[in-house]
């Protein structure tokens, strides 16, 4: 797992990888349908989950420096339709992925990091339930051909995970 750690202002401090690179998320261009189970409830405890299924499309953007993706759903018999932009930052080697639903109608502040080894771990700070909380999305590329994608909320600045999607 990258570094993550706070500086004395309490910001994070995300470390890239070695071998971080504009082509990280290469694996996801084109089109997808996917089988998603995330907490119905989150950070009290639950084990409740639901399950639905996804298309998904991805694509370069900016000269490869960035993709966007589209994601479609029915989620408890409700539309849902999310946005991914990701970019990413030649000088810093990190990646910032930002992202939008049509739940919120705004894009939250980004989650930054790198891809190791085909894994990607990405951070960042939010508010969750009016919790202050770090945000972690894990990207799994080791098998190309059937990626994975996680997240995790920390109500502990990381000492501790939930992993709800």
């Amino acid at each position: 797992m990258h570094e993550m750690a706070f500086n004395e202002n309490g910001n994070l401090i995300i470390t890239p990888a070695k071998y971080s690179s504009q082509n990280d998320f290469d694996f996801l261009v084109g089109k997808w349908n996917i089988h998603n189970r995330k907490l119905i409830s989150r950070l009290i405890n639950s084990n409740e989950w639901i399950e639905f299924d996804a298309t998904h499309e991805m694509r370069k953007v900016l000269g490869g420096a960035g993709n966007v993706e589209n994601i479609s759903a029915t989620i408890d018999k409700k539309p849902f339709e999310g946005m991914a932009i990701r970019l990413f930052n030649a000088a810093t080697k990190l990646w910032s992925i930002y992202w939008a639903d049509n739940n919120s109608g705004t894009m939250g502040e980004p989650v930054i990091g790198s891809f190791e080894n085909n894994v990607g771990f990405f951070f960042g700070k939010d508010i969750f339930n009016g919790q202050e909380i770090i945000l972690q999305f894990k990207w799994d590329a080791t098998n190309p051909d059937r990626p994975v994608w996680s997240q995790a909320f920390s109500a502990d600045n990381g000492k501790t995970w939930e992993w709800n999607w």
